[in-house]
């Protein structure tokens, strides 16, 4: 079995999460869903959104998405609403600087009020011509990336030759979700997860009994 990593957010932020050097602990990971990638600790592509798009049209998205906001009330905003990522632009109404408990307290609001959805939709008509994704993961943010360049990205490395089955495990498999993409594409098997207690669970009856 050989086990590879996917996710969202950069390198420093995984291994925030998992652990230091976690592109060499396991043969393949992958940060900004595929557009850093490395196996068996060696670095393999770096892509870019700003190489991608052009400066003008980032600075178009930058100014859009501050005047948006500026109009968002919520109780709580703090700092860093855009995060630039080498794939992708990562947008949050309440700020990443905020506490976990501001940010528990965060999601229960928009879950209510749809603010991230809301927001999504407005970019999409806003932007239509700029061939964008937009997905909404995790509690308080979402993220924006030329079309193609979500987790099914990273498949690419992983030739179909190489592998009988690919099976991809995550928590956002939901229509929307940041995983959804990955979840129903043809060349992987799906399975939806709800916490590392449940990954485990599933892995190990999958693979190990």
């Amino acid at each position: 079995i050989t086990v590879g990593i996917v996710g969202g957010s950069d390198l420093p932020k995984q291994e925030e999460q998992l652990g230091e050097g976690i592109a060499k602990v396991f043969p393949y990971n992958f940060s900004q869903n595929g557009l850093v990638a490395y196996k068996k600790g060696e670095l393999q592509e770096i892509q870019t959104i700003a190489k991608f798009l052009g400066e003008d049209n980032i600075k178009k998205i930058v100014n859009w998405t501050l005047k948006y906001l500026a109009d968002v009330d919520i109780p709580v905003k703090r700092g860093t609403f855009i995060e630039f990522r080498s794939g992708m632009m990562n947008i949050s109404p309440i700020g990443r600087n905020c506490s976990r408990e501001e940010r528990n307290d965060y999601e229960k609001i928009d879950l209510a009020q749809g603010i991230r959805k809301n927001m999504v939709a407005a970019m999409q008509k806003e932007f239509a011509d700029l061939g964008l994704t937009y997905s909404i993961g995790g509690q308080i943010s979402f993220d924006v990336f030329p079309t193609g360049w979500d987790k099914t990205y990273c498949l690419q490395y992983l030739p179909e030759g190489d592998f009988d089955e690919v099976h991809f495990f995550g928590d956002k498999t939901f229509e929307g979700g940041n995983d959804y993409e990955i979840f129903t594409s043809e060349r992987t098997i799906g399975h939806t997860v709800t916490s590392p207690e449940d990954t485990k669970e599933q892995c190990t009856k999958l693979f190990m009994s």
